[in-house]
């Protein structure tokens, strides 16, 4: 049977007579101007758009004025071009959060575009911090298409642990289990920016662009992404889908909280503090290295829309677990863990690039989004110009990690032991010891001072040093379609 051919008919776009044509093969609208009465052949300024990525259809005459009836609203669905399509969603919107703008830019930019999409909404205004948490664990989440949050990667961080508590707690699954196989949640969320950095959203869109963001909710598109569970003592502690940090980032999100007066400048200004304050921490880091994967934090291939590196990555973290789950081949006890001791001016641990505004490539630009991973970021105790060096390699093109003193690795889980905790959490330290064997801190002590920072988890500072961290491989999934290659990156 040969290939349908493609509809052709006779439509107007901006009061120009254009010839259509319907390719059903390919799923494209095409149009052309065509001044004379018949459908003639496309020429150089035809324009086509896939059929998935149309958001509504409406019939006018040529002067603009529509008709209340016709056959596209005859149909069931009119706005349901592709079946993945969001109907009816709940929206969150942070009012303080950024520059405060963030009821505003929903009714000026999103709430038009929805309507024009038939989509109906619910809509939040949160009133107090976890206000979304709270309710996602208490509402009929079965009644709705997807969440999206407006706000920051504050909002969206509420939303998601709301998101995988509620879908945790329907499943029976206990979260404070550190080796819990967590059940991915069936609604997906949508990110509409409006906070200070918007970190999550720039590193799975590219851009910060509101009605981008708008309209990826209303076609449908989805993306799948990695989240880290965060424990401490056998209690959950938070999850972390972008940065993990400990050292300069953690101290800077520390020392910022105590100055939420000066607005957003507080950061710059507690960066600066941290900087010159040039602390060091010592303390083992324990990774479980991530085999699993088919790419390396160095191989300059960054994580792009329908990427073969998550695909392909997922594929061989499913026949880990197959073999597991049968008794076939216990991986964790096969793949042997790997001991960092030292002392470090910062611990990163990225899932995703981290991109934003001021460092477009982000702390780790070949991070995946779902590729079961994390990359694991160490930064040795250094001179002050030294690490000068390697943060401003964050705003440029050159290699980040090109220094004697920075190591990185792709992990699938890790814990950190701080030197001066060891006492306090003796339960890890036996338990890393029958893992791993003897570790540094039995060795004599070192002149390094006794000091402690904190763990910086997507923007929260977290109440313990001591952490276990594993990785879940594409646990939740966005409104978004990964980051799209433009020419110049294909080129170069």
């Amino acid at each position: 049977m040969g290939a349908a051919e493609p509809l052709r008919s006779v439509l107007w776009v901006k009061r120009q007579r254009c010839a259509v044509s319907l390719d059903p093969a390919r799923a494209l609208l095409r149009w052309w101007r065509s001044p004379g009465p018949g459908a003639s052949a496309p020429g150089a300024d035809a324009c086509c758009v896939p059929i998935s990525e149309i958001i509504t259809v409406e019939e006018t005459d040529t002067h603009g004025k529509r008709y209340s009836s016709g056959t596209w609203q005859k149909m069931e669905k009119p706005f349901a071009f592709t079946a993945s399509r969001p109907k009816h969603l709940l929206v969150f919107i942070n009012p303080f959060g950024g520059k405060g703008q963030g009821k505003r830019i929903y009714e000026r930019k999103v709430a038009p575009l929805f309507t024009l999409a038939s989509i109906t909404t619910e809509i939040i205004v949160t009133e107090h911090a976890n206000q979304a948490k709270e309710t996602l664990y208490e509402i009929n989440t079965d009644r709705y298409d997807g969440i999206v949050c407006v706000g920051g990667d504050g909002m969206f961080s509420e939303v998601l642990h709301g998101l995988i508590g509620r879908t945790q707690r329907d499943a029976g699954v206990d979260q404070n289990q550190p080796r819990a196989a967590l059940v991915p949640s069936p609604l997906r969320i949508g990110i509409i920016p409006a906070g200070s950095t918007d970190c999550v959203c720039f590193s799975t869109v590219g851009t910060n662009d509101v009605e981008t963001s708008a309209l990826h909710i209303i076609v449908g598109d989805s993306l799948s992404m990695d989240v880290s569970s965060v424990h401490h003592n056998g209690a959950l502690l938070r999850y972390s889908v972008s940065l993990l940090g400990y050292g300069f980032y953690g101290d800077i999100i520390k020392d910022s909280e105590k100055k939420r007066w000066m607005g957003l400048v507080r950061y710059d200004f507690s960066g600066l503090k941290t900087f010159l304050s040039h602390h060091c921490y010592e303390g083992t880091v324990s990774f479980l290295p991530a085999r699993h994967t088919v790419g390396s934090p160095r191989d300059r291939k960054p994580c792009r829309a329908g990427c073969f590196v998550c695909r392909q990555s997922q594929q061989q973290l499913e026949e880990e677990q197959k073999k597991s789950l049968y008794g076939l081949e216990n991986t964790e006890e096969v793949e042997e863990w790997k001991v960092v001791c030292g002392k470090f001016l910062a611990i990163n641990a990225t899932n995703m690039s981290c991109a934003c505004p001021r460092t477009p490539r982000g702390l780790s630009p070949a991070a995946h989004l779902g590729d079961g991973s994390s990359d694991l970021i160490l930064i040795r105790k250094c001179s002050r110009f030294n690490f000068l060096r390697f943060l401003v390699r964050h705003t440029n093109q050159c290699d980040q990690f090109d220094f004697a003193f920075v190591e990185v690795y792709r992990v699938k889980k890790f814990q950190f032991l701080s030197k001066h905790m060891e006492d306090e959490d003796s339960d890890l330290k036996e338990r890393g010891k029958a893992r791993f064997g003897p570790v540094c801190s039995d060795s004599p002590p070192c002149c390094c001072p006794v000091s402690n920072s904190s763990w910086n988890c997507d923007g929260e500072v977290l109440s313990s040093s001591n952490i276990e961290v594993r990785v879940h491989c594409q646990l939740v999934r966005l409104f978004a379609r990964g980051i799209e290659e433009d020419a110049k990156e294909s080129d170069g």
